[in-house]
């Protein structure tokens, strides 16, 4: 979680992304204060191996310099900081960024286009994601990173990015865009209301988003084709394909990531996707044909940070800590957390769902006033009462909206007052007081020591002994929830697969 200014984006359309929602809505947008430094340090320089066309995150004049005579470049420069910014800015790390110089650089050489030179991005997300701005901008997250396991699996969605920026999808997106726009206005200004206009409209904006799917299928037959001629395995893709399909039905429990930060929201879905990406594959031989480069692979991801860093705070199965607030709290049994960048959410049984921030308040307001300052839509005035949470001044109440039931607690720390936020159905209103109790009660201060012992998570990459099964290694885990699982599905291992003696895997710890 971060406290930065500016809006909450908007979430998945689903029942826990309305009672999301819904969260937010019961709150007007207050001034928040910043918990990161400025990100003009973390943009890096960037700097291309002639050799391999690939830039890693150093000495940013010398890709800027290559890319001048390229107009699509404008586009990419221009975004640039704004993806860092809504990334976390870049992660460095020159053993990982030596491991992708090789991959981007063999699949450079076999592009449409062998020529251009491209910009390879880690973004300090734990967000699975990747993507492509015009002018050689490609950007994966380490979340990305983590989950896949060998060379090939990186170059399948490198390949992919690649293609968007050869096929020029990323100026074609800005011209379909900027149609989108017109349209919206011709009927918004034009044909107001009428019945006709907006199905119009609606019939545009959907073809707009079929055509966007058909950029999608098209990078991956480019980038499968990428991938085959630069000699890795091109099934790779399928296989990265499935372990999304995967982590998303995982991840589909929390239903309160921002889907403007994420692969999964904005690409083709599985199994068709997956199947398609296995025919395409065939062309170049049969399953196994090509390198996989695990190893090598295996070793430049060991010791990359897993999960959230520092700035969000760390989710520790059901508690949170913020080790730069210097606080924590904790939900109950059955609740799984989900740490995003606007807020700290959590979902559980009965439909019920938690939002948890803060912002900054002069010590010359009251709690009570603040309460009653207008943030809160729905408020039951004669619900508000002051009570003590350990040694800490807070107020609590209750407010209606919708189909909701929902109860506010606020905690004042310093000049920051921190909010929870907890959501039932209206139906269930009775029983909003007592989640929310629980959690606001488990809020305290992190002492000086707990502060100094918490640690960011990485991926550490072990070898199987004899005798090691996936269960047993999946218990050497620390800071995640469902651990065998969670092993599974970074490791790749379907089914009732197990570990073989000797094999290397990836377990998260400190």
């Amino acid at each position: 979680m971060e406290m930065m200014s500016g809006v909450w984006s908007a979430r998945r359309v689903t029942r826990a992304a309305l009672r999301g929602a819904a969260l937010a809505a019961l709150m007007a947008v207050g001034a928040c204060t910043s918990l990161e430094a400025s990100l003009d340090g973390l943009a890096g320089d960037v700097g291309r191996d002639a050799k391999s066309g690939y830039a890693a995150t150093r000495q940013p004049i010398t890709f800027e310099n290559i890319q001048q005579g390229d107009p699509q470049s404008v586009i990419g420069r221009a975004q640039h900081p704004k993806i860092l910014a809504a990334y976390g800015g870049a992660y460095s790390d020159p053993k990982l960024e030596r491991t992708l110089a090789t991959v981007v650089g063999k699949l450079q050489a076999v592009t449409e286009d062998p020529n251009r030179a491209y910009r390879i991005t880690v973004l300090n997300s734990p967000n699975v994601n990747a993507f492509a701005l015009p002018g050689g901008y490609v950007y994966v997250t380490r979340g990305l990173l983590a989950l896949a396991n060998d060379s090939a699996e990186v170059a399948a969605v490198i390949g992919h990015e690649m293609g968007h920026v050869t096929a020029n999808h990323g100026i074609e997106r800005q011209q379909r865009e900027q149609a989108a726009e017109i349209a919206s206005r011709v009927v918004n200004e034009v044909l107001a209301s009428e019945p006709a206009g907006e199905i119009a409209l609606a019939r545009n904006r959907l073809n707009l988003a079929q055509f966007s799917r058909k950029q999608e299928l098209q990078a991956d037959v480019l980038g499968i084709r990428h991938v085959a001629r630069a000699g890795y395995d091109p099934f790779a893709a399928s296989r990265f394909l499935g372990a999304m399909d995967s982590y998303s039905k995982i991840r589909n429990a929390f239903q309160a990531n921002d889907p403007n930060l994420d692969f999964l929201a904005s690409h083709p879905s599985a199994p068709q996707r997956i199947d398609l990406a296995a025919r395409h594959a065939r062309q170049y031989g049969p399953s196994g044909t090509g390198a996989t480069d695990r190893d090598r692979y295996l070793s430049g991801i060991d010791g990359m940070l897993f999960g959230d860093s520092a700035a969000e705070g760390y989710v520790r199965e059901r508690r949170f800590y913020h080790p730069g607030l210097g606080i924590t709290f904790e939900v109950p049994d059955g609740f799984l957390i989900d740490n995003t960048a606007e807020a700290v959410m959590a979902t559980g049984p009965g439909d019920t769902a938690i939002r948890f921030d803060g912002v900054a308040l002069p010590a010359t307001t009251s709690l009570v006033d603040y309460v009653n300052s207008g943030w809160i839509g729905g408020l039951d005035p004669s619900t508000i009462r002051k009570r003590r949470i350990g040694n800490l001044d807070a107020v609590s109440a209750r407010a209606r909206g919708g189909e909701y039931a929902f109860e506010v607690t606020i905690i004042r720390v310093g000049g920051q007052v921190y909010r929870f936020l907890t959501a039932v159905q209206a139906a269930s209103a009775a029983s909003v007081g007592t989640v929310a109790d629980r959690v606001a009660s488990s809020f305290r201060l992190l002492s000086a020591s707990e502060k100094a012992a918490l640690k960011p998570l990485r991926i550490r990459i072990v070898t199987a002994a004899a005798g090691d099964t996936a269960e047993r290694l999946a218990t050497r885990m620390v800071g995640v929830d469902r651990k065998s699982q969670m092993f599974r599905l970074l490791n790749g291992l379907e089914g009732r697969e197990e570990v073989r003696a000797g094999g290397r895997y990836k377990i998260v710890t400190e």
